[in-house]
């Protein structure tokens, strides 16, 4: 474990808490040393409630934790950076942060488009447009992606910004329309693309 100053403030040193995958400051809490080592050793952050006067692990009464993925201290060793996937929403308000924010990014609005193509794959409402693509078949929904990305480069080689970003949009939703008639999501790139990353990391 580090060696931290917790001198400085009575035995109490500042942890600020961030989510590990968007990047949001999620709260602000006091650690003394006994709830740095329950951190540790828990794998969930642990605070000293200045107003309880105890250990307080976050989400010990909601269930919303705070999994530790990795902590930092700053140059003096006074203060802790502590990178989280949290359970829920962190604020006692029932808001994503402390400060009112959403804890989102809008990549994650690719997750949700995704759910609601599943949804239209299991409905199938007349009048829509994802129907009309399940319905016309994986060669038509193959030729449309196509014609999608060439679409997207002749923007990109001719066009506008605006016009590339609206083609590539395009591109991606008929791409996810495809993936799910073949029982895949867009979740199965990410991860095949993680694991190349990952694969040509350890190379270099």
């Amino acid at each position: 474990m580090m060696e931290l100053d917790f001198d400085k403030m009575n035995g109490l040193i500042p942890a600020i808490i961030q989510d590990n995958y968007t990047q949001k400051v999620l709260m602000l809490g006091f650690m003394n040393k006994e709830a740095y080592e329950k951190t540790v050793k828990t794998g969930k952050v642990t605070f000293f409630s200045r107003t309880k006067n105890r250990l307080w692990t976050k989400g010990e009464q909601s269930g919303n934790f705070l999994h530790v993925v990795s902590i930092k201290a700053d140059c003096d060793n006074d203060t802790l950076l502590i990178m989280v996937h949290p359970d829920g929403p962190v604020c006692h308000t029932g808001t994503d942060t402390c400060w009112g924010e959403k804890n989102e990014q809008d990549i994650m609005f690719l997750k949700e488009l995704q759910d609601f193509i599943d949804r239209r794959r299991q409905e199938m409402p007349e009048k829509s447009y994802t129907t009309s693509l399940f319905n016309s078949g994986v060669n038509k929904m193959a030729q449309k992606v196509g014609e999608e990305a060439v679409e997207t480069v002749i923007e990109a080689c001719n066009g506008t910004d605006e016009r590339l970003i609206y083609e590539g949009a395009d591109l991606l939703y008929h791409l996810i329309v495809l993936l799910t008639y073949k029982g895949y999501r867009i979740e199965d790139l990410a991860r095949e693309l993680k694991e190349r990353h990952s694969a040509t990391w350890k190379k270099h």
